[in-house]
Parts: structure tokens; C-alpha cells; sequence
């Protein structure tokens, strides 16, 4: 019999025997598996260093680094190879700063992580194959990752730590790429996230929640309108459990890299070889000698394939719509729109309504079943993007928009067909194109906040419009003195129309085509945040910068921007976090514009009070210029919205006003009892007035004619009430009109005149 105290040591050593075995054969699976077949979890744990452990000075091989290797260099199956994304033209394209700040560490930065990655890609990472054709393949896709989402909030707050913050609203959340600091900095919403010392122990750490390979970092200052801040070089560091951490080396040591200088410009450093993990970190080195250590970024990197992950799976949004979804420059814009109208010629139109700065003409496409012309009781549509050149995003939703129109048209979508049929929509992509051209140069991440917002000769278009606001209010606001001003079709004042005035060549081009088509109901896109935005967008009070200043029509703008924002997959997500400083949940992803911002002389105040047209801004998406693989799923969040905002504009009344002969007369005016606010008929004598569900006492009336007036209702089914109008002239219009006739004058002549004539007849006989 064996001793209790011999058989617990055995027992013992037999356990310690089992264990070693199992660990040497979880080595060897670990090692007979391809990277993308191990399971997510079981990577993390062969991958993951002691919790104290650190690389030693003379280590260079990192298990996380994309290394040759017998089973890492296998060539890449169809069904392994990561995602490609069709890159628009210099996508992502690198830059350096122009000056060199002092470095607070005496420590020389590297000249720039991509021209160092270039060096050693050859020697550090095996292709595939050894002939040239597949090495550049195997580039291509290499270099193909797109950015993690700091920008799009595709990363969420809780995936974003630092070592300190300097009070919360410098925080790791705010340190995205393109952050908008608030118009009172020292709040909750500052412009960059900045450390609470400036020292070499900093850091800003993301969390991409899986592997994932990290190929580039991209850096800004901070946004302040008072405050330099920026860093000028950092290293890079990875890590599979965020305990230890592997610096990203350059030969033998530690690589710095070169970030700004200046706070605004993005900087691109590519990282010399791909680095798999699931963490990584920025650690500042240097920053400029007169600011503090802050910093913007956006990380690029491939999330590794993950099919054990429900979570992923399960947010990761696919379309199932056949489009083009890429970046198009103007002449892919002009080649795509040329294609549509090949599939679908019978309801698509192109024409130009004038041409830019530089001579690009500005393009629309017509989708109506009789493109061309205009039908009398058919209302007009329009949207229209790109008045900000580098807001990109509302200029790719519409060229996806007319393709998705033309193939659900062929394929016979009834809502589509419908649609089509029963509305003449006018689609103009690019009211900008010189400026879309600055930004596209430049790629997606790497144009900042502004390049390419304005016109070739520095306007920006938004607000380049007629200030009828003003001439409103100051005529209401003195009615002793009987200043005779409309209500609706106001006039542009003389100073405008004038060569010498400051008026963007593309915003006269615009307004001729708003006053050429009777246009009903219209919505201009823009970016950089997501909210939908309704008029009046400037303050009617003096030295205010925000103020509600509501339209007459304000119930009707706000079921028109709640119709949008209601139906979009984000905008009135309670759980979503802000773009960049404003909450706009509290109105249900919707707000007055005047309430926002005040801004003189938007294309949605003018169209509101020089035309029929109701105007609306529909601010997109926080990124100006997403990625292009993130093209598919904004244009499912926005491609329902896209559609029921058109339909809006069959909601109403509508009709004709015609004289005893029938005939329609133009420039009619249609009033609506307690609304201070009129419309006029078209050149046929037709018109469109939108309004909610509700009874209404309508009146028409035209000078020369006697006014009529009429009860209309307007149900909550889509679809405009019939509401026509016949109205007769007035006696004194036809004495007019006969005595006109028989060329004789009116009676209205002067008793003195008609006496001084019937003398000069008298006198003839």
C-alpha cells in the first residue's frame, strides 16, 4: 500500500504531467491552424502575454506582427481575403507638415511611417507569390482598411481610454477625427481630447472589440478657436489584453512617428507592416512648445473574419440593393448619370442649368414618366446637394438615388412606379463641383473641416442667397408708414442683381432654375451632422445668434423634417450619441434653423419667401466624407427617408384656378385663412399648397378677377384634396376690356380729357 502523503505526491505529479501535455498540444493546434480559423477567443489566449510581462530592449519579433511563416504566407483564398473597398482617386492619400515644431523630448522623429513601410515591406512581409503582378495584388489589398469609425461613431465612447484627461470635456471620447468644439469650449463638448500633464507617459487608447488588422493612424490638433494644441510626433503601441503592450518598432527600435503641425491639417502615417491585435494606442512624444498635449484621430485597420461572434454578425449592416457604390469624381458623375438615363430613358432627362466658377456645368437628372415638360396638376420635386464641395455624402445619395429609382422602376416597384408617374423629380448632385474636386483630390479622412466648402472664389453658397427676411420684417414692423412688401414672392432687391455684387455664379444659376419650374417641395443635403433643419434659419431679433423663428408654416415644416428624421435608421435613436456638440433628441432629430445657428441669406429662407417652394436642409451624416465602405450602409439609413420625403409632396391641397372660359390663369394667388402666407398658380394656372391634415378656408383671387372662396379638407391619406377654383372678371375689368377692344379708353379717364377729346371731334367734322 502506498503512504497517503506519497500518493498526494504522485497525484500531484501526475496532474503537473497532464497539464504540460495539454498546453504542448494546445501549441501545436494553435500552431497548425490558420490565423482566420482559430476561434476569436482562443487567438486572444495563445496570443496574450503575462500581465507583467513586457518585451525585452533587443526584441524585435512581435507574435501580433504579420510575419513570414510557413502557414501566415499560404496564399489568401477568395473566401479569407479581407473586404475590398474601390478607393476613390488618392483615397486616403498621405501627408506631412510643412514645418517641424520643437520637440519638448530631444528625441528625432522618423521621417514618416509610410515612406518607412515602403522600405521594409519587402523585406518584413512575404507576398504571396514572387512575381511582381501578385506583389502588387497582395499590396493592393494590404492597404485597402478603411477606418475603424471614430469619425462615423462606428466606435463607441466606451471603446476610447487615456492615461489622464484634463477635465471631461477633453476627454478619450472627444479625440475623433474632425470633432467640433462648442461654441463655449470650456463645457462638456471641447474640441480634442487632451492630457491632464504634458509628459511622456500619455497615451489615448482604442478598443476595436476583436482582431483586427491595423495598418495607418491618422492625427489632428485640437479644434479651438482660441488655442494651439497639437502633437507633433507619437509611437504606436498594440496589445491583445490592454495589459501588455508592444511598441511598433523600426529595426531595432521603437519607431516615432510625425504628427502635425498645425491643429487643423490630418496627418497619415501608414505603419510599416500590418500589426494584428485588438488594441492600440498612441503615446505622445512631442507637441507643439507653446500648447499642451490634445489630439484627433482616426485608426485604420481590417476587423479579422469572426463567424463564431454573434455580436459582430449581428451589427454588421449589408444592402442588398445593386449600385454603385464608390466616390465618383465630376466626370464619373457625368458617365453615371449617362447611364442611367440608358437604362431608363423613357423617365430620365439630363440637363444643365448652368455652370460653375471654373466652367464645370451643373448637372440635374429629371425622373418623370414625360421628362422634359411640364403637366399641369403634376407638382414638382427637387433635391439638390453638394453646395459645400467637401460635404460628399448628399452628392453620392443622390447618384444612388436615380440609380435605385430606374432599376425598381424596370423591375416594377409600384410605390417606385407610382411615384414616378404621379411627380416630375429633379435630382442636382453638385451644386459645387469646384470645391468637390479640392476635397476629392485629397481622399475621405485627409480633407479636415473645410477644404473644398466653398466656391472656387470663396463663397460659400449656403448663405449666399438674397436676404428677403429683413425686408419682411421691417415692412411688418412699420405698418404707419404702409410699406407695401408681400407676404410670398418677395422681389430681390436691385443690389443683388447687379455684375458688382458678391454672388457666387452657381447661386445665380440656382435661382434662375427656381424661378423657371414651380418647384413644391425641395431638400438641399449637407453633413457633418444629423438632424434635419427647417426655416426660418436667421433670428428676427437684433444681436441674437439663436432664437425659435418660426415660419407661418411651421406645423407644416415640422411634420415635413419629422416625415425624414422619423423614417432614418439613426436620427431619432435615443441611444445614439451626438455628433459633435448638439443634442437634437429633444425635438425628435429635428430643429428650427434660427434656433440653431442664425445664417443671412439661406437657399431655405429665400425659397420660402421668393418662391412656392418649401425648403428644407437635411444634414446627413456626422462624417462630411465618409469612407466609401461606408457608402452602403448610409445609403440603407437614408434610402427610405430619401422616399418618403418626396411623397410629402402630395400632401395638401391642390387644384386649378380658371376663368368662365375655362381657361387657367397664372399668378393667381391662393390664401389659406390664419396663415400668413400665400402661393401662386404656374403658367397653367395650377397649383400645390401643402398642408396638414386639418379644414381650411382657402381663397383665391387675381388681379382683374373676383375672389372666390372655398372650404377644403385635407385627410391623413397620402394624397393631395382637389380643390379648384373658378373665378370671373371684375365689371371694371371688362369695361376695360371692351372699350380696349374697340380702341376706345376706359372711362377712368379724366372728365378734363374726355371733354379735350370731344372738343377735337366736334372741330374734325
Amino acid at each position: 500500500m502506498i503512504p497517503l502523503s506519497k500518493k498526494g505526491s504522485c497525484l500531484s505529479q501526475l496532474c503537473l504531467a497532464l497539464c504540460a501535455f495539454g498546453l504542448a498540444l494546445l501549441g501545436d493546434l494553435s500552431q497548425a491552424l490558420p490565423m482566420e480559423d482559430q476561434d476569436y477567443y482562443l487567438q486572444e489566449i495563445i496570443n496574450r502575454d503575462h500581465y507583467y510581462s513586457y518585451p525585452g530592449p533587443d526584441e524585435e519579433f512581435s507574435p501580433l506582427t504579420e510575419q513570414p511563416g510557413e502557414e501566415e504566407t499560404a496564399p489568401v483564398t477568395e473566401a479569407e481575403e479581407p473586404p475590398k473597398f474601390r478607393q476613390g482617386k488618392k483615397e486616403l492619400k498621405q501627408k506631412k507638415g510643412n514645418k517641424k515644431e520643437k520637440s519638448i523630448l530631444e528625441i528625432p522623429p522618423a521621417k514618416n511611417g509610410n515612406k518607412k513601410g515602403e522600405k521594409n515591406k519587402k523585406g518584413n512581409e512575404k507576398m504571396p507569390d514572387g512575381d511582381y503582378e501578385s506583389r502588387r495584388a497582395y499590396e493592393v489589398v494590404r492597404e485597402s482598411c478603411p477606418p475603424l469609425g471614430l469619425e462615423t461613431l462606428k466606435i463607441t465612447d466606451f471603446q476610447l481610454h487615456a492615461s489622464t484627461v484634463k477635465r471631461y470635456g477633453l476627454g478619450a471620447h472627444r479625440g475623433r477625427l474632425n470633432i467640433q468644439a462648442g461654441v463655449n469650449e470650456n463645457d462638456f463638448y471641447d474640441g480634442a481630447w487632451c492630457a491632464g500633464r504634458n509628459d511622456p507617459y500619455q497615451w489615448i487608447e482604442v478598443d476595436a472589440r476583436r482582431l483586427t488588422k491595423f495598418t495607418g493612424v491618422i492625427t489632428q490638433g485640437r479644434n479651438s478657436l482660441w488655442l494651439s494644441d497639437w502633437v507633433t510626433s507619437y509611437k504606436v503601441m498594440v496589445s491583445n489584453d490592454s495589459h501588455a503592450w508592444i511598441t511598433v518598432k523600426n529595426g531595432s527600435g521603437d519607431m516615432i512617428f510625425e504628427g502635425n503641425s498645425e491643429k487643423e491639417i490630418p496627418v497619415l502615417n501608414e505603419l510599416p507592416v500590418p500589426i494584428v491585435a485588438r488594441y492600440i494606442r498612441i503615446n505622445p512624444r512631442s507637441w507643439y512648445e507653446e500648447g499642451s498635449i490634445c489630439m484627433r484621430l482616426e485608426i485604420l485597420g481590417c476587423p479579422l473574419p469572426d463567424p463564431n461572434n454573434y455580436y459582430h454578425r449581428r451589427n454588421e449592416m449589408t444592402t442588398t440593393d445593386d449600385l454603385d457604390f464608390k466616390h465618383h469624381n465630376y466626370k464619373e458623375m457625368r458617365q453615371l448619370m449617362k447611364v442611367v438615363n440608358e437604362m431608363c430613358p423613357n423617365i430620365t432627362r439630363i440637363y444643365n442649368i448652368g455652370k460653375s466658377h471654373q466652367g464645370l456645368k451643373l448637372y440635374a437628372v429629371e425622373i418623370s414618366d414625360n421628362p422634359g415638360e411640364h403637366e399641369v396638376g403634376e407638382p414638382e420635386f427637387r433635391y439638390i446637394a453638394g453646395a459645400h464641395g467637401n460635404e460628399v455624402l448628399g452628392r453620392e445619395l443622390m447618384l444612388l438615388l436615380m440609380q435605385f429609382m430606374c432599376q425598381e422602376y424596370l423591375a416594377g416597384n409600384p410605390r417606385i412606379t407610382h411615384l414616378i408617374e404621379d411627380t416630375r423629380i429633379h435630382l442636382l448632385p453638385s451644386i459645387n463641383p469646384d470645391g468637390y474636386e479640392m476635397a476629392y483630390e485629397v481622399g475621405s479622412e485627409l480633407g479636415g473641416w473645410s477644404l473644398g466648402r466653398w466656391t472656387q472664389d470663396g463663397i460659400d453658397i449656403n448663405n449666399n442667397f438674397p436676404d428677403l427676411n429683413t425686408m419682411l420684417w421691417e415692412a411688418e414692423d412699420r405698418k404707419k408708414f404702409q410699406r407695401k412688401v408681400p407676404n410670398h414672392h418677395i422681389p430681390i432687391p436691385e443690389w443683388y442683381l447687379s455684375e458688382n455684387a458678391t454672388v457666387a455664379v452657381e447661386t445665380r444659376a440656382v435661382i434662375a432654375w427656381m424661378e423657371k419650374i414651380p418647384f413644391v417641395l425641395g431638400g438641399n443635403l449637407q453633413g457633418g451632422e444629423l438632424v434635419v433643419a427647417y426655416p426660418y434659419d436667421m433670428v428676427r431679433s437684433t444681436w441674437k445668434t439663436q432664437e425659435h423663428t418660426p415660419t407661418p408654416d411651421d406645423h407644416v415644416f415640422r411634420w415635413l423634417a419629422y416625415s425624414y428624421a422619423s423614417t432614418h435608421r439613426l436620427m431619432t435613436d435615443a441611444r445614439r450619441r451626438v455628433c459633435h456638440t448638439e443634442d437634437f433628441q429633444k425635438e425628435d432629430g429635428t430643429v428650427n434653423g434660427a434656433s440653431w445657428h442664425t445664417v443671412a441669406g439661406s437657399i431655405n429662407d429665400f425659397s420660402y419667401l421668393h418662391t412656392n417652394c418649401f425648403e428644407l436642409s437635411i444634414y446627413v451624416g456626422c462624417d462630411k466624407y465618409p469612407h466609401e465602405s461606408e457608402l452602403p450602409e448610409e445609403w440603407e439609413n437614408n434610402r427610405e427617408s430619401l422616399i418618403v420625403f418626396m411623397e410629402q409632396v402630395h400632401r395638401g391641397i391642390k387644384g386649378m384656378v380658371r376663368d368662365l372660359s375655362g381657361k387657367g390663369i397664372p399668378n393667381a394667388i391662393i390664401s389659406v385663412e390664419g396663415v400668413n402666407h400665400d402661393i401662386r398658380t404656374a403658367s397653367d394656372g395650377d397649383y400645390w399648397r401643402l398642408l396638414n391634415p386639418g379644414e381650411y378656408v382657402v381663397i383665391a383671387k387675381a388681379e382683374g378677377y373676383t375672389s372666390s372662396t372655398k372650404n377644403c379638407a385635407v385627410g391623413y391619406d397620402m394624397g393631395a384634396t382637389q380643390c379648384d377654383f373658378t373665378i370671373s372678371k371684375t365689371n371694371l375689368a371688362r369695361i376695360k376690356e371692351i372699350m380696349e377692344k374697340f380702341g376706345k379708353q376706359p372711362i377712368s379717364l379724366s372728365i378734363r380729357r374726355l371733354r379735350q377729346r370731344a372738343r377735337q371731334r366736334r372741330q374734325q367734322r
